[in-house]
């Protein structure tokens, strides 16, 4: 029995591939599903030869913003790998100007960023957005809502996720404007900078992650981190909101199956 679904972690990066059975243990002690990740085209295989092995992962497939310079992003390619039953999500996708802020680089991010969003359409199956704003500013979300509004206008059923939410509340209403839902992760667990706009959320808009093997929550924090870990997220979450925590636990499942459609 699922009791949480750990909506963003990669089963398929190092070191979490090496140890994939003890993994996959402790999720299944937790009670935990997870959506596994790709990066590129080759770990969006492995997301779905994982996915394809247990009943409570499935997959999603893309071209991370920053790994653009080793790949060309093929939406053929990818659209075969997208129609999967398996694969439930497009990306992880979007925009990074964390390190690199040249124009150049932004508009090869945006061009490949609305491959992703055409791909989403066709298949029917929401995006997993990654945006990441260069250190202290909102650029990257500006941008990728940009986009996104605008397709949005003659797309209504165009759908998805923000993971690893770092936004303001402006940025959390732009999203919620287009019906998109917003997950959150780790340090979450460590600082208070999320607590106002987590408390701003509509519980029917906020998704629970790891982003495993990175950033792990408290207890955990400096180890590597696990799909099972996203029980103590989910606990924060609940504690912020001032929710009971299975009331949050239901809503968290009932959120992913409307979005995932899982």
């Amino acid at each position: 029995m699922l009791k949480y679904i750990d909506i963003h972690s990669h089963l398929n990066l190092s070191p979490l591939d090496e140890d994939r059975d003890g993994v996959i243990m402790r999720m299944v002690e937790a009670g935990v599903g997870t959506i596994t990740i790709g990066v590129d085209y080759e770990t969006s295989q492995k997301a779905i030869e994982i996915a394809e092995k247990y009943d409570f992962i499935w997959a999603g497939v893309g071209l991370h913003p920053t790994d653009n310079t080793q790949e060309e992003f093929d939406i053929e390619k990818y659209k075969k790998l997208a129609e999967n039953p398996k694969v439930v999500c497009i990306g992880e996708c979007g925009l990074d100007y964390f390190r690199d802020q040249k124009e150049e680089t932004k508009i090869k991010q945006k061009e490949i960023f609305n491959k992703h969003i055409e791909l989403s359409l066709e298949i029917g199956k929401p995006l997993m957005i990654h945006a990441r704003p260069s250190k202290g500013s909102m650029d990257a979300y500006e941008d990728t809502l940009t986009i996104l509004e605008e397709y949005k206008k003659t797309n209504e059923k165009l759908i998805g996720n923000f993971h690893f939410f770092v936004g303001d509340i402006n940025i959390a209403k732009r999203a919620l404007e287009i019906g998109f839902t917003m997950s959150f992760d780790g340090p979450i667990t460590f600082s208070n900078d999320y607590d106002e706009v987590i408390k701003f959320l509509p519980i029917t808009s906020i998704m629970a992650e790891t982003d495993a093997p990175f950033a792990a929550p408290v207890p955990y924090r400096g180890k590597i981190n696990e799909p099972s870990y996203v029980v103590e997220i989910v606990k924060k979450i609940s504690e912020i909101k001032n929710i009971p925590e299975n009331e949050f636990i239901d809503a968290l499942m009932s959120n992913t199956k409307r979005v995932f459609n899982i």
